[in-house]
C-alpha cells in the first residue's frame, strides 16, 4: 500500500522532552505526518491495539491494548506512569477521544472532560445544549424509524439533512429534497456505520438544511480559551451526499478574526463545557451568519492540520499536543501563505487496477501528488461506500490564484485504471 516518504531517521526529541501517551495511531498514509511532527517535540509512548510498525522510529516505547476499552486503557497505561513522568494524553482519533479523556481525568493530567468529549461526539446532546445555552442553530430532531423521520422532515420543512448521529467526515449524510425521498435517506443514515463510533437509541437525525458555503475551524482551547488556528473552506460533492472532495486553506484567511465567528467558537465551547484540548468545529455561513454543523473533540482529518502548517509556519500538530502536556501552545503564524487539498474519486463504483502519478503534468505549487489506491482496491461511491479516494493533490503557494489554477483539475494528475465492481473475479 502507497505511504507517503518520510525521512529513513525521523528527527525524534530528546530525553529532556515531556512524554506524551499516544493513544491510537491510525492510518500511516493520513496520520504518519501529525506523528513525525508532534515526535519532534515530545517524546511518544504509543497505546495502540495491532502490533506496531511504521510507528517504531518515532516512539519510545509502545503498549499493545484494546483502547477503547477504558479499564484496560487504565491498566496498560499503569507501568508506564510508574517508570515515567508522564506529561499527558493525546490522540487524534475520534473513535478514541473519550478512552483517552477518561484516561486523562483517571491520571489527573489536563484534558477535556470526558462529559464535554461526550457532548462533541453525540450531535443531539450538541444540539439540546446549545438550544439551552441560546446559540442559534438549525432544527433538529432524533428519530428512530423511517415514519418518525417522516413526521420530522415534514414538521421542519423540505430541503432536510439526515444523518447519523454520532459519525463525523459527512459519513451517512444525505439531503432529501422531499417526502419520497425520506424512508432511504434513513436508511442509508442508520446502516452507515465506522469503527468504535457508539450508536444510540433514536440513531439518526432530521435536521433543517442550511444554506451557503462550508468552512472548518480547528482550534486549541487552553482554560477555556479558545483559539483558532485553521480554517478551511471546504469543497463537497456526489449530491445529495456530502463526500468531502477538498480544503482550502488561507493563511490570510479574514474569516478568522470575524467578529461573529469568533464569538460562535467560544459560545459553543462554553455550551458544550469544553474547557482544554484541541477542537474541529464545522460551520455553515448563511444569511443570517455562521451555523454550527457539528462540534468534533480532536483536530481535523483529511490533512487539514498540515495544510494549516503549510500556509501558516505554525503546526497545529504540535500544538495540540501542547495542550494536552499543559504547555503553552505556540499559535502565532510565521508565513501567510494559502495550502489546498483535492482528493480524487473515481465516477463510478470500481476496483482499482493501477493508480499514476502525471509528474509531468503537476504545475508549480503542487507540494504532493500521492496515489492512495492499491491494485485490487474496492472504490465505492455513497451510498454504497465512503471516503473511496484514489489519490490527493496538495499545493501550496504565496498566490492563491495560482495554488487554484493548478488544482483546477486534479484528475489530470492521477490517472487510474480500473474495472466495474460487477466484473470482479
Amino acid at each position: 500500500m502507497p505511504t507517503p516518504e518520510q525521512p529513513a531517521q525521523p528527527e525524534t526529541a530528546d530525553e529532556s522532552a515531556p512524554l506524551l501517551l499516544l493513544i491510537g495511531s491510525g492510518d500511516r498514509r493520513y496520520r504518519e505526518y501529525m506523528v513525525a511532527a508532534v515526535a519532534r517535540h515530545f517524546r511518544l509512548w504509543l497505546l495502540d491495539a495491532p502490533d506496531p510498525t511504521w510507528q517504531l522510529p518515532y516512539v519510545q516505547g509502545t503498549t499493545q491494548v484494546d483502547t477503547r476499552a477504558p479499564e484496560a486503557l487504565h491498566a496498560a497505561a499503569g507501568p508506564v506512569t510508574a517508570r515515567h513522568t508522564v506529561a499527558g494524553v493525546f490522540t487524534y482519533d475520534e473513535s478514541l477521544v473519550h478512552s483517552s479523556a477518561r484516561l486523562a481525568q483517571r491520571l489527573d493530567l489536563p484534558g477535556a472532560s470526558p462529559e464535554a468529549v461526550l457532548a462533541c461526539r453525540d450531535k443531539a446532546t450538541t444540539r439540546d445544549l446549545l438550544t439551552g445555552a441560546g446559540v442559534p442553530q438549525p432544527a433538529s430532531t432524533p428519530v428512530t424509524t423511517a415514519e418518525e423521520a417522516r413526521k420530522a422532515a415534514d414538521s421542519i420543512g423540505y430541503p432536510v439533512v439526515v444523518k447519523a448521529r454520532g459519525l463525523g467526515g459527512s459519513i451517512g449524510v444525505i439531503r432529501v429534497d422531499g417526502p419520497a425521498s425520506v424512508e432511504e435517506a434513513f436508511h442509508s443514515a442508520a446502516s452507515a456505520q465506522w469503527p468504535g463510533v457508539p450508536r444510540y437509541a433514536a440513531d439518526v437525525l432530521v435536521e433543517e438544511y442550511l444554506t451557503g458555503p462550508e468552512i472548518s475551524v480547528d482550534s486549541v482551547v487552553a482554560s477555556g480559551a479558545v483559539t483558532p488556528m485553521v480554517l478551511a473552506r471546504k469543497q463537497v460533492g456526489m449530491e445529495p451526499y456530502f463526500e468531502e472532495t477538498g480544503h482550502t486553506v488561507d493563511a490570510a484567511d479574514p474569516l478568522l478574526s470575524d467578529a461573529d465567528l469568533t464569538d460562535q467558537l467560544d459560545r459553543v465551547h462554553r455550551a458544550l463545557g469544553f474547557e482544554h484540548g484541541a477542537t474541529h468545529a464545522e460551520f455553515k455561513l448563511t444569511l443570517d451568519g455562521p451555523r454550527l454543523v457539528e462540534l468534533n473533540a480532536r483536530l481535523g482529518g483529511d490533512f487539514i492540520p498540515y495544510l494549516g502548517m503549510l500556509a501558516t509556519g505554525t503546526d497545529p500538530s504540535v500544538a495540540a499536543a501542547s495542550v494536552a502536556a499543559g504547555l503553552v501552545p505556540d499559535t502565532n503564524p510565521k508565513t501567510r501563505r494559502t495550502a489546498a487539498i483535492r482528493f480524487l474519486y473515481p465516477e463510478a463504483d470500481c476496483q482499482a487496477v493501477e493508480t499514476v502519478v502525471r509528474t509531468d503534468l503537476l504545475g508549480p505549487t503542487v507540494h504532493k501528488a500521492v496515489a492512495t489506491a492499491p491494485p485490487g482496491a474496492r472504490l465505492a461511491l455513497p451510498p454504497r461506500g465512503y471516503m473511496s479516494r484514489f489519490g490527493h493533490v496538495i499545493a501550496v503557494g504565496d498566490d492563491p490564484d495560482q495554488v487554484a489554477a493548478d488544482l483546477a483539475d486534479p484528475r489530470r494528475l492521477i490517472e487510474l485504471r480500473s474495472r466495474p465492481l460487477d466484473e470482479e473475479a
